[in-house]
C-alpha cells in the first residue's frame, strides 16, 4: 500500500483549513492534491482531532495484528482434524 506524503497531523490540519472557510478545490491546489484524495480524507479524518487519527490507526494495527493470529490458529486447527482425520 502507497505511504501517504501526509501524517495525519497534516490532514487533520488541512481539513480544519476547509472548516474554516477554504474552498476544497483552493485547497487541492494549496496542498497539491486531487478532489478525490481531499474527500477520502473529509470521509475518513471529518471531525477527528491528532489524538483520535493516532488512535484509529493504533486500532487498525491491532486488529491487522489480530486476524492475522486468527487465520494463524484457524489454519491450525484445520490441521490437526486432518490429522485425526
Amino acid at each position: 500500500m502507497k505511504r501517504s506524503r501526509f501524517s495525519e497531523a497534516q490532514i487533520i490540519g488541512i481539513l480544519k483549513e476547509h472548516q474554516a472557510g477554504m474552498s476544497a478545490p483552493d485547497l487541492c491546489r494549496k496542498h497539491g492534491i486531487s478532489d478525490a484524495t481531499f474527500y477520502n480524507w473529509r470521509r475518513k479524518y471529518g471531525g477527528m482531532e491528532v489524538a483520535d487519527a493516532k488512535r484509529l490507526k493504533a486500532l487498525e494495527a491491532e486488529n491487522t495484528k489480530l486476524k492475522k493470529m486468527l487465520a494463524e490458529q484457524m489454519m491450525d486447527v484445520a490441521t490437526l482434524k486432518e490429522m485425526l482425520g
